[in-house]
């Protein structure tokens, strides 16, 4: 056997048993796995990657004087910006449709993948889901930080935040049980609705931009952490090449626009808006800047955080494992018809052949 017909480093340990053919079932065993081996490896460290940065976000948003006050500036700047005590005045019925769209979204995450009969996908989709609500609530309830308000009666933080986690839970779940062809469309959408709903809570007074970067990145964590092990298990194999970017693109390219400008704006005002004095008054000004910081920094996140899932899972199906390999040709049909269970070879059973 030439040297160059050796499986490679980090194939199957052992070739499969068959009788003339291990070595094309090593090559196929090989090449599946491969394939799952990079999934794995670049969705583990995007979950440690998001371990990472909520770490980061946690310490200098919540741990420190100075992200507390920017917080704090973030959330009573809202009122000293008219754009979005205008929408909030002029449109009371917000409150009600955000809790509306969530409970619609999770009926939307169990129908679609309970009508294609995803059954498997579906429930983890829904566990995760249900995993990333529980790590942000045993944060809020555990991750030490202040919690008396302050002498202006801001609320203590509520990091991270609920309902982004559960909306951006929802549109990650939507990656696991929509058609390939479709994912970028579905989840590019339902991450833009994520975005919404952050903003919203901001706007509103009930969460920090804080708190809802922490919930994009606790989330990303979650389900990056979940396709690592579906990878592990063999559950993923390649997708069309021609798949879900065409299709998604009018969803995929406002969604990139939003975490570049986003990202870009919000960290091009941090510098000016992590020096405000550490006593009131503060300039009104100054508070306002801080809201719109805060906000285009949180929907950043959110988008950059849908944009790398979807990266992540670029020609990746999680519909199934791959097809099992099964030889056909010339070879096979002179050597007869097998019979149930039985393997199939290449070669006939004169056994005149050689691999050079």
């Amino acid at each position: 056997m030439a040297s160059y017909d050796r499986p490679r480093a980090g194939g199957s340990p052992r070739p499969l048993e068959t009788d003339g053919t291990w070595w094309y079932a090593a090559v196929a065993g090989e090449a599946a796995g491969s394939f799952s081996t990079r999934v794995r490896t670049r969705t583990r460290r995007g979950c440690l990657g998001a371990v990472l940065l909520l770490t980061v976000v946690y310490a200098g948003l919540v741990l420190t004087a100075t992200g507390r006050r920017w917080g704090d500036a973030a959330m009573t700047g809202r009122r000293a910006d008219a754009a979005a005590t205008t929408v909030l005045r002029e449109h009371p019925s917000l409150a009600g449709l955000t809790t509306l769209s969530l409970v619609l979204g999770c009926v939307l995450l169990l129908a679609a993948g309970l009508i294609r009969r995803r059954y498997a996908l579906t429930g983890l989709a829904a566990g995760a889901v249900v995993t990333a609500l529980a790590l942000t609530g045993l944060l809020q309830r555990y991750a030490p930080r202040p919690r008396h308000p302050d002498a202006g009666g801001l609320m203590s933080s509520g990091f991270p935040s609920a309902q982004t986690t559960l909306a951006l839970g929802i549109a990650f779940g939507l990656a696991l049980v929509v058609p390939y062809r479709l994912r970028s469309a579905v989840v590019g959408a339902a991450t833009l609705w994520a975005v919404g709903v952050g903003a919203y809570t901001i706007a509103a007074g009930q969460h920090r931009p804080g708190d809802v970067i922490a919930a994009a990145l606790v989330v990303l964590a979650v389900f990056c952490g979940l396709l690592a092990v579906v990878a592990r298990k063999g559950k993923v194999r390649p997708g069309a090449r021609r798949g879900p970017t065409v299709p998604g693109l009018p969803v995929t390219v406002p969604l990139t626009l939003l975490a570049v400008g986003g990202l870009g704006v919000g960290l091009w005002l941090l510098g000016d808006t992590l020096a405000l004095p550490s006593t009131a008054p503060y300039d009104p000004a100054e508070l306002r800047l801080a809201h719109r910081c805060g906000q285009a920094l949180a929907a950043g996140v959110v988008a950059a955080a849908g944009l790398l899932l979807l990266g992540l899972l670029r020609r990746v199906d999680v519909e199934g494992a791959p097809n099992p390999y099964r030889l056909g040709g010339p070879f096979v049909e002179a050597a007869g018809v097998p019979r149930d269970g039985e393997l199939v070879g290449p070669f006939t059973e004169d056994l005149d052949h050689e691999i050079s």
